[in-house]
């Protein structure tokens, strides 16, 4: 990375240009993503490729993620559960659950860690 020269500061800030801010933001950046990478080949080198690979999501279902679909309702095929099955499952209205996956509502954080816990994902991964 090249040498970033601030341009004022403070005892409480840093003044950079535009660019070296950015090269700032893409060295954190390319450094998360190789923390990620080494992370992914840890688990895969302790549980084998295959195990650590299961959860995966197929391409086709991560393009409907990408079009906009519901992630829950993606999981939840995923996971080969019907909407009552994940409602009980997960103790949330079935008419509710329905209603997030249709994006009418966005879903508590109790109902969305509750769906999450049962689809075995973070709720971050449920949330758009």
């Amino acid at each position: 990375m090249a040498h970033i020269q601030p341009i004022t500061e403070t005892d409480e800030t840093v003044t950079l240009s535009r660019i070296d801010f950015e090269r700032l933001v893409a060295a954190a950046e390319d450094a998360m993503d190789r923390a990620a990478l080494h992370q992914q080949e840890a688990r895969e080198a302790a549980e084998g490729r295959e195990a650590a690979r299961a959860d995966y999501l197929p391409a086709d279902l991560v393009k409907r993620l990408l079009a906009g679909e519901s992630p829950v309702r993606i999981w939840r095929e995923h996971r080969g559960m019907s909407g009552r099955a994940l409602a009980t499952a997960a103790g949330v209205n079935a008419v509710y659950l329905s209603e997030i996956e249709r994006g009418r509502k966005p879903g508590s954080a109790a109902a969305i860690i509750a769906i999450a816990r049962v689809l075995g994902v973070e709720p971050a991964e449920l949330v758009e």
